[in-house]
């Protein structure tokens, strides 16, 4: 006759199966710790990579009023260099480098002639058949050829490439949508690119101009018209580019702005203008 408490060996097995029981709780409860550990951990590094980026936003901003401020200055020997070396600013705890440069002394593809495309194509290396066929072809695509052909017959030409698109005939919004033009290779695009700007004058401003842009401007009018081009007057803009890149920011990102007047805030005695742009760069944060 069995005992009414059991035998020993049952009691055995009901212990360690509520032992394993245990275990296993114990082995879910660790799992649930680590993941919400985990997910704390990860929450933290996200809420600090923020607030550093913040903070980097803000020494580029201060930077960049900065330099602004810096182009009002009415005594031209305060005033920073255009087109010089890098300043260090420091900004709070961040370190943030500045640079201006002249962005009138680029060629704008949206408003330069063909002729001035076909000379800047030259003075990288294109040969003279390939300048006037990529020169007209860009003409096309940003909708400012003297003489544009049918809508038609330019789609033909892009379907004969094997392309499925065509030019818009509208002004170019990045420089690297030149890549899409027929004939543009990425050879050719990264040779010019250092020479384009999207919000320069129809002409360069020369005695801002690089060599290469030089050399392409002497291709189409002596040098003594080179001196004083007819298009600089008083109604052209002193376009300025602003590159900040600030020390501490996480994630890498680039911003443009460009910012015109009504009233000249340039000294004129710089350069006499009804009118100033600030092109305000934001690119290349120091990690």
């Amino acid at each position: 006759m069995a005992k009414p408490g059991g035998s020993p060996t049952a009691h055995r097995r009901a212990n360690g199966f509520a032992l394993i029981i245990v275990l296993w709780t114990l082995v879910l409860i660790s799992f649930i710790v680590a993941h919400l550990t985990a997910n704390g951990r990860t929450e933290t590094r996200i809420a600090g990579n923020l607030v550093a980026d913040a903070v980097a936003e803000a020494a580029d901003d201060g930077a960049i009023f900065a330099a602004i401020f810096n182009l009002l200055d009415p005594n031209p020997e305060r005033r920073w260099q255009l087109d010089g070396p890098a300043r260090e600013l420091t900004i709070g705890n961040s370190r943030v480098m500045v640079q201006l440069q002249d962005e009138a002394g680029r060629i704008n593809p949206n408003s330069a002639s063909p002729e001035l495309l076909e000379a800047l194509l030259r003075a990288t290396g294109s040969d003279a058949e390939s300048a006037r066929r990529l020169a007209t072809s860009i003409g096309e695509w940003v909708g400012s050829a003297p003489a544009a052909r049918q809508q038609n017959a330019q789609l033909a030409d892009y379907r004969a490439a094997g392309l499925d698109y065509g030019p818009p005939g509208a002004p170019l919004e990045t420089v690297d949508e030149l890549g899409r033009v027929l004939g543009m290779t990425p050879a050719v695009l990264n040779t010019i690119r250092p020479h384009l700007t999207l919000f320069g004058p129809p002409e360069p401003n020369s005695p801002s101009a690089d060599p290469v842009v030089m050399a392409a401007l002497s291709r189409i009018a002596p040098v003594s018209q080179i001196a004083a081009p007819r298009n600089q007057t008083s109604q052209n803009p002193l376009i300025v580019r602003i590159t900040a890149a600030a020390s501490g920011r996480a994630m890498p990102a680039s911003h443009a702005w460009l910012l015109s007047a009504s009233e000249p805030p340039y000294p004129a005695d710089t350069r006499s203008s009804l009118g100033a742009a600030v092109l305000i760069e934001v690119s290349g944060f120091i990690g």
